[in-house]
């Protein structure tokens, strides 16, 4: 009986993982020595254990360790050669360094980054990147909460992560950590990017020596207008008619900085007012490029929406409410391979050309771990894959037979 194309030798979660070369982790795990003093469970180990996790929605190293060996008949398929226990997981999550796992989702990125843009965006959105934050609520003070504190004077922990988001290709690029109280400031001047770049921020990353730095860079960067900012109008533009009728209120040359002090640093900047006509709310943009039209300035902090969506996918798809471990590593370690499953499986959807929502791929997914069918044509027709391997199926012999 020849097999159908319904059919594979592999469960689908073998299928997720052959996208990551597993060469490239193991030379990664060689570069940052994170197996050493680990005679079993290796990198790549870990990395299947906490992207199992992750797809599969656990919420507990119970459930980690009970659902995979629940599929241990499975589990070689995965290149492992025994489930891990709890402790192992929990040891590997706090000591192991994070960093590889890191260094693991860039290598990723940078594999797949072809295959990612979105058709839809021009070209020319090629070199827009935004940079924000989100605020991860952890039940344990493991990192210092953010608001007010309780009656007992006690706070939830959190955790925030910085994100700076390749526009055109919906993926960060560069990730950073930090306690939820923290200020932003101080990360912005981490960011490194390509001449001739746009970046868009919030305006709680107010760093005028980074503002200074990128304009010398050839990096043009929007932002809005903190009330507690000083400046002065240097010259005010003349806005046509186009860009009255679209909102546009006032176009300014400014100099952010105080005169307090003779050794504070002064940007020179622009200055755009903008009224949203439909929702009637007006809007202060600055920015370091005098060449772009002043509705294009608003277009692009626009733009900005993009990274919310990011973080609500994120938040909504994979387990982050809950955590596999009670330190600052296992977090970070959880995040990093959050990342890692939401790279893959865009990359997934992508090559499939599946028409499926992509929360609806990921209940798929999550479903079907270790269903054993081709993945290509269940993501395009899931129902039709899945009668065709049942009818299949019931259709083989129950026995073999060497007469018939």
């Amino acid at each position: 009986m020849s097999k159908s194309r319904f059919f594979t030798g592999q469960p689908i979660f073998n299928q997720v993982l052959s996208f990551i070369p597993r060469g490239v982790v193991h030379q990664l795990a060689r570069e940052q020595g994170s197996d050493h003093y680990y005679k079993n469970f290796k990198t790549y180990d870990h990395l299947v254990t906490m992207l199992y996790a992750t797809l599969n929605q656990c919420t507990s190293l119970r459930e980690v360790t009970t659902g995979m060996l629940a599929w241990e008949h499975r589990i070689q398929h995965l290149g492992l050669k025994a489930h891990p226990r709890r402790s192992t997981i929990a040891d590997a999550n706090k000591h192991r360094s994070a960093e590889v796992f890191e260094k693991i989702y860039l290598k990723l990125v940078s594999k797949y980054s072809s295959i990612l843009p979105d058709s839809r965006r021009g070209s020319r959105k090629n070199n827009l990147y935004i940079f924000d934050s989100t605020s991860i609520a952890l039940f344990e003070e493991i990192l210092k909460g953010s608001g007010l504190s309780k009656l007992d004077g006690k706070r939830k922990g959190g955790i925030k992560v910085h994100t700076l988001l390749h526009a055109a290709t919906d993926t960060p690029v560069m990730v950073r950590y930090s306690a939820s109280a923290a200020s932003d400031m101080a990360f912005l001047k981490q960011v490194q990017l390509p001449k001739r770049s746009v970046i868009v921020f919030d305006r709680g990353y107010r760093d005028y020596t980074t503002y200074n730095r990128f304009t010398d860079q050839q990096i043009t960067w929007v932002t809005r207008h903190r009330d507690s900012s000083v400046y002065k109008i240097k010259q005010r533009c003349p806005i046509n008619e186009h860009q009255k009728s679209n909102g546009v209120t006032a176009d300014w040359h400014i100099e952010l900085g105080h005169d307090h002090s003779p050794k504070a640093v002064k940007v020179k900047a622009r200055m755009v007012n903008y009224k949203d006509s439909a929702t009637g709310k007006r809007y202060c943009f600055i920015t370091n490029n005098f060449k772009l039209k002043p509705l294009t300035i608003a277009h692009y902090y626009r733009r900005r929406w993009q990274i919310e969506v990011f973080f609500k996918r994120i938040k909504q798809n994979y387990p982050l409410h809950y955590f596999l471990g009670d330190n600052e590593n296992a977090i970070k370690i959880q995040i990093w391979s959050a990342l890692i499953a939401d790279l893959l499986l865009r990359v997934i959807k992508n090559g499939s050309h599946s028409r499926l929502a992509f929360s609806n791929l990921v209940g798929l997914i999550r479903l079907h771990l270790m269903t054993y069918i081709e993945l290509k044509s269940f993501m395009q027709r899931p129902e039709k894959s899945l009668l065709q391997k049942y009818k299949q199926k019931i259709n083989w012999p129950t026995s073999p037979s060497l007469f018939t």
